[in-house]
């Protein structure tokens, strides 16, 4: 969408309609970034289960084809408030890791659906949604 409307700017249309001041804000406009921690290896499942017990952890599994699942997780991101000493959060590219989403499902018992959150606490599952209802998560109730 961004680079839409930078396009738009170069060619000066969006200052005829907006003003200067407008496109400006455009550019400066940072890009958030959150404190993910790629999951692509089996064995990391593992770690998550143990490192549950005194820190939450959080997947989310992002199908990079699918525009619902990029919708969430851009809404996730900017709603995201935590901190990496909330704790830890997970991104699972699941179409490059597929392997990794099937065991997710085995592991925790949670039938696989795209995108998903989990979090886990005390080496199981508490709470996990998936499409819009993800960004209803209260997050903060799990620390």
């Amino acid at each position: 969408m961004f680079a839409f409307l930078k396009k738009i700017k170069k060619m000066g249309l969006l200052n005829k309609i907006f003003g200067a001041s407008k496109s400006s804000e455009i550019d400066n406009k940072e890009e958030k970034t959150l404190p993910w921690i790629p999951l692509t290896e089996l064995q990391q499942l593992n770690f998550i289960e143990i490192k549950s017990v005194t820190k939450t952890q959080i997947i989310f599994k992002h199908s990079t084809r699918c525009g619902i699942s990029r919708m969430v997780i851009n809404q996730f991101v900017d709603a995201y408030q935590l901190t990496e000493k909330d704790l830890d959060l997970y991104y699972l590219d699941l179409l490059n890791y597929r392997e990794v989403s099937n065991e997710i499902a085995s592991k925790f018992q949670i039938m696989h659906e795209s995108p998903q959150l989990l979090v886990i606490k005390n080496g199981g599952v508490v709470a996990h949604d998936s499409h819009g209802a993800i960004n209803d998560i209260d997050l903060n109730k799990f620390l």
